[in-house]
C-alpha cells in the first residue's frame, strides 16, 4: 500500500485544528507527509509533525516526495457529521484523515512556542499592564478571516462570523475601565472620538506573525473572540476564553463542552447552515446576515462572563528601576510591538517591565508564566541565544 501525502489548506484555524488528528494517524503510520497550502507556522516544533510538514512551494516537492504517494486533500467541510452538526471542525479532520466511521474525543492541539515567541508574548502583555495600569489583560479578536474593509469608513463580514463594529466598539469600552486591552486585528478601527487623547487607551499591536499572537495570548488573562483563530490558540495554551458565534454553530467551530470557555450563541434561533466548501448559496447568507447583530442582553451576557472569568482588576504596581540600555547593546531585549499609543503608554521614567525569573525546574515555559519582577531577562536573553547557536 502506498503512503499518503495529505493536503492542508485554508486559514490557520483549520491548520491548527487538524493537528489532533495528524497525531493520532502518526501513532500508527511511520510515513506520511503533510503539505500545507497556507503556511506551516503552527507545526513548526511539533514533536512528531515538524519533519513531516512541507509548504507547497518546496522545492523539488514533487519529484521527491509526491511522487510515488496517493494524495489525499483534506476537506472537513465535507464530511457528513460537520455538515449535520455532529462534530467539530478537529473531529471531522480526524473522521478524514483516520477513515473513522464516528467522531471520537481528541486532545488540545499540541503548539510548540519557541523561547524568544514566549518572551516576545509576555513583554507585550507586561508593557499593556504598565501602559494601563490594570494587573489583567484580555485579548479580543473581533473579527474572522472574511472581514472586509470597504473604503474608510465601513467593516463588514458577508458571513456574518465577526462582531458588528458598534457592538465589539461598545464591549471594548466597558471592558477597558476595568482591564488592559489588546485588539487582535490587522483592520484599525476607532473605539472613541479623539482616541489619542482618550484617558484610557488600548493595546493595537501590529503583528503579522501569527506564532507571536499564541506567545500574547498564552500570556493573557483571557481571550474574547469569534468565529476565528485566536479560539483555537486559547483553547491549545490551556486559557478560558469567551467566544460568540453567530452564523455557525458551536459545535462545529468551538468547544461547547470545554469547561474553560463560555459561548455565548446570539445566532441560535435565526440561523441556517451555510454550506461553505460546497456550494455558492446567496439565500444562505442574506437569512444569516443579522446573526450577529447583538441586542443589549446579549452585551451583557458576554461581559458578564469575561468578568467572571477574570475577576477584579487591581492596580498594577509591579515597575521596576533599571538602568537604560547602551544604544549599541546589541543583547537588550527589542520587543518591536509597535503599540498604536505612546510606546510606554506613561509609564514612568526609569522604569522597566518585570522581568522574566530564570532557572525553574519545570522548564522555560514555567519561568514565563511565572515571571517575577526582580529577575534580570537581558541575561536570560544572553544565555538563549548562547544556547541556539
Amino acid at each position: 500500500m502506498r503512503s499518503k501525502a495529505f493536503f492542508v489548506n485554508g486559514g490557520a484555524g483549520r491548520v491548527i485544528c487538524s493537528i489532533p488528528a495528524f497525531e493520532k494517524y502518526a501513532e500508527t503510520h511511520d510515513d506520511f507527509i503533510i503539505v500545507c497550502e497556507g503556511g506551516t507556522d503552527f507545526f513548526k516544533g511539533h514533536p512528531k509533525l515538524d519533519g513531516r510538514v512541507y509548504d507547497n512551494w518546496h522545492k523539488g516537492l514533487f519529484q521527491t516526495e509526491l511522487k510515488d504517494r496517493d494524495i489525499i486533500s483534506t476537506e472537513p467541510y465535507r464530511v457528513w457529521e460537520y455538515y449535520n452538526q455532529k462534530c467539530s471542525l478537529a473531529q471531522a479532520y480526524d473522521i478524514q484523515i483516520n477513515e473513522l466511521d464516528e467522531p471520537r474525543e481528541l486532545p488540545v492541539p499540541t503548539i510548540e512556542l519557541a523561547k524568544m515567541e514566549a518572551i516576545q508574548g509576555f513583554q507585550a502583555v507586561e508593557e499593556v499592564k504598565q501602559g494601563t495600569g490594570k494587573d489583567k489583560v484580555i485579548v479580543i479578536q473581533p473579527f474572522g478571516r472574511s472581514v472586509e474593509q470597504v473604503g474608510d469608513e465601513f467593516i463588514a463580514d458577508i458571513t456574518s462570523r465577526s462582531f458588528s463594529l458598534n457592538s465589539i466598539v461598545e464591549i471594548i469600552n466597558e471592558l477597558k475601565k476595568d482591564y488592559g486591552v489588546i485588539i487582535m486585528s490587522e483592520i484599525h478601527f476607532p473605539v472613541e472620538e479623539n482616541e489619542e487623547k482618550a484617558k484610557i487607551k488600548v493595546a493595537r499591536p501590529q503583528i503579522s506573525d501569527m506564532r507571536t499572537w499564541g506567545g500574547i495570548i498564552m500570556a493573557a488573562d483571557h481571550f474574547l473572540g469569534c468565529d476565528s483563530m485566536g479560539q483555537h490558540l486559547a483553547r491549545a495554551f490551556g486559557k478560558t476564553a469567551t467566544v460568540v458565534t453567530g452564523s455557525t454553530y458551536p459545535i462545529n467551530i468551538s468547544y461547547p463542552d470545554c469547561k474553560d470557555f463560555d459561548i455565548i450563541d446570539v445566532g441560535e434561533g435565526r440561523r441556517e447552515y451555510s454550506p461553505i466548501r460546497l456550494t455558492t448559496d446567496e439565500r444562505v447568507d442574506r437569512y444569516n446576515d443579522q446573526a450577529m447583530e447583538l441586542d443589549k442582553d446579549q452585551i451583557r451576557s458576554i461581559l458578564t462572563s469575561v468578568r467572571k472569568r477574570m475577576g477584579k482588576s487591581t492596580a498594577y504596581t509591579n515597575y521596576k528601576k533599571q538602568k537604560q540600555p547602551q544604544q549599541n547593546d546589541c543583547c537588550a531585549p527589542k520587543a518591536n510591538m509597535n503599540l498604536n499609543a505612546s510606546p510606554t503608554y506613561g509609564v514612568p521614567k526609569n522604569t522597566s517591565k518585570p522581568q522574566l525569573k530564570p532557572s525553574s525546574t519545570k522548564g522555560f515555559m514555567a519561568d514565563v508564566k511565572n515571571a517575577a519582577p526582580k529577575s534580570n531577562v537581558e541575561g536570560q536573553v544572553k544565555d538563549i541565544l548562547k544556547n541556539l547557536k
